[in-house]
């Protein structure tokens, strides 16, 4: 994969295959439920790690999201499959069988339903709590706002995540339907329905500064983020927009030191880094 300016992946992007036999188990386990997680729809580069661990990020209402962000390669159409009613059962039984003590959910987006799987999101939230009552919850929702944030609030996960993805200025990348200003307003509104904790990501090397990622630093802190979580934009598939730029680790370690400065409790920075990263972690530290 090369850079708009030809410059090619450097030695720090490197990814671990998956492999083992606990990679195998997750693997025939989510099988076995019929479920999907954005480790394989979004070829997220930290599967190896993170399957390998046991852990895995689930992924609700299908893998066709109504939404065509120009970054993300999660197939994308119209409309999305029909819900399935089983499916808060069939994760809440997944991550039973997994042994996890925190569960991450995410989803596509779904502007075809009326309520856009709000109430989804809320029903598989109710039954893993029911089926496994120790369990940490964390849901990375879609720009939910008012009466569908309600619906999500209500079933009291305990980290509620959403991506305003890159600065201002580049929110070209992202779908129409999406918005700096939007996102900001999911994450608002979920401290002022009732979660204590909250959590945005934004991807590096799409041709960002450092002054509007202190910029984007401040809104997220008014906006009463906790943890922020940076990662280098990686292109998926050649059907992607390229990468910009390679940010080096060590000006990750300058970022997270903003980011820091600007208060927030948490911050995840790093190359391979996503919003569920090494997500139990950042819950305890922002605990403290």
């Amino acid at each position: 994969m090369e850079t708009k300016t030809g410059e090619r992946k450097p030695d720090w992007i490197r990814v671990r295959l998956p492999a083992g036999n606990e990679w195998e188990r997750v693997d025939h386990i989510l099988a076995s439920h019929g479920l999907h997680t954005v480790c394989d729809e979004a070829r997220c580069p930290n599967k190896g790690e993170c399957w390998g661990c046991g852990t895995a990020t689930f992924m609700i209402m299908g893998e066709v999201c109504t939404r065509g962000c120009r970054f993300c390669a999660v197939s994308a159409a119209p409309e999305g499959r029909p819900l399935r009613a089983d499916e808060p059962e069939a994760l809440a039984s997944a991550i039973q069988e997994m042994g996890l003590s925190y569960a991450v959910i995410t989803s596509v987006d779904r502007d075809d339903l009326e309520d856009r799987g709000a109430g989804h999101f809320a029903a598989c939230i109710r039954s893993i709590r029911a089926k496994n009552p120790r369990v940490k919850i964390e849901v990375l929702t879609p720009d939910y706002v008012d009466q569908e944030m309600r619906l999500v609030a209500a079933a009291k996960p305990h980290v509620l995540a959403h991506n305003v993805e890159t600065v201002r200025r580049l929110q070209g990348v992202r779908d129409a339907r999406a918005s700096f200003e939007k996102s900001l307003k999911t994450l608002v509104q979920a401290r002022e329905f009732g979660i204590s904790i909250t959590k945005s990501s934004i991807l590096l090397g799409l041709g960002e500064t450092r002054e509007e990622l202190r910029e984007t630093y401040a809104e997220l802190r008014s906006a009463g983020v906790d943890i922020l979580v940076m990662g280098q934009y990686l292109q998926p598939t050649p059907k992607e927009i390229p990468v910009v730029e390679y940010i080096h680790p060590d000006r990750f370690s300058l970022y997270a030191q903003d980011a820091r400065a600007a208060g927030f409790s948490t911050v995840v920075a790093s190359p391979f880094a996503r919003t569920s990263y090494h997500a139990f972690d950042a819950w305890k530290a922002g605990k403290r």
